[in-house]
């Protein structure tokens, strides 16, 4: 059988310059089956009267692990609300930002001199929205600087954050939580329910569970392996700026609700 010039040259510029993802993917979470974390999901998705509203900066959308997603799905629709930018609020944003930016109910997780413990607030005066910033620690002090309505807000801080569950990425210094971790912790603070962070928790248990049966390992901190001199690469300024910080301030002072550099 000839094939005419014309033939297949139509069928070369009809194979797509993408390769096709053959893996099935998980409808819920969007990941590949085989690394599908659903089923540690608390089921129903859990109901609580607070509202985590997220600060997303964009490069958090290009990392494959995002941990605010978790978050999205552990509790009920509406609970947890993403914003994307790199200024807050920006006419791509609905009304309704603005409108929990402008309320006396929300606050802000953020390190200030003007920060509170969050153990220390009212509860009884709550429902509150909490807004976390979710990016690497300078995007996120860029996030805030370059954007006034957040200077407004009510600023707090968690006192008592123990050491992250994410063992399998690289956290810059001790203390780093995810924005998972965070959000968790936080909710379990402004609903008196300290089983909240554990329950919430549990998706990223089961990714770190997989990814260490299939080869990974755990991971110290770049502040850990420095001090015990184990770090493989000069230390750069933006990294000593930031193990500067975690040193001059208290643990309690520092933000957690970023997820860092890897």
């Amino acid at each position: 059988m000839t094939i005419s010039t014309d033939d297949a040259w139509q069928d070369l510029i009809g194979i797509s310059a993408d390769p096709p993802d053959m893996r099935d993917k998980c409808e819920q979470c969007k990941r590949p089956v085989v690394v599908c974390w659903c089923s540690a999901l608390p089921q129903p998705p859990l109901a609580v009267d607070s509202q985590i509203v997220i600060l997303q900066h964009p490069a958090e959308e290009k990392r494959s692990l995002r941990t605010a997603h978790m978050l999205q799905l552990g509790l009920q629709p509406g609970k947890c609300v993403v914003y994307k930018g790199k200024r807050f609020p920006n006419t791509r944003h609905s009304a309704e930002l603005q409108h929990l930016l402008d309320s006396p109910q929300t606050l802000l997780l953020y390190p200030s001199k003007e920060s509170v413990p969050l153990e220390n607030i009212d509860r009884s005066a709550g429902p509150y929205n909490l807004v976390l910033i979710d990016g690497t620690w300078p995007q996120a002090k860029a996030i805030y600087a370059s954007s006034p309505a957040l200077h407004r807000l009510r600023q707090v801080k968690l006192i008592a954050v123990g050491i992250s569950d994410y063992i399998i990425r690289t956290q810059p210094t001790e203390g780093c939580l995810s924005t998972l971790e965070t959000a968790a912790q936080c909710l379990a603070v402004l609903e008196s329910q300290p089983e909240l962070r554990q329950l919430l928790v549990r998706p990223l248990h089961a990714l770190c569970k997989y990814q260490l049966d299939n080869g990974a390992v755990e991971h110290q901190s770049k502040e850990f392996l420095m001090k015990t001199n184990q770090y493989p690469k000069p230390i750069g300024k933006r990294l000593s700026r930031l193990l500067n910080y975690s040193n001059a301030v208290p643990l309690e002072q520092q933000s957690h609700s970023q997820e860092r550099d890897s």
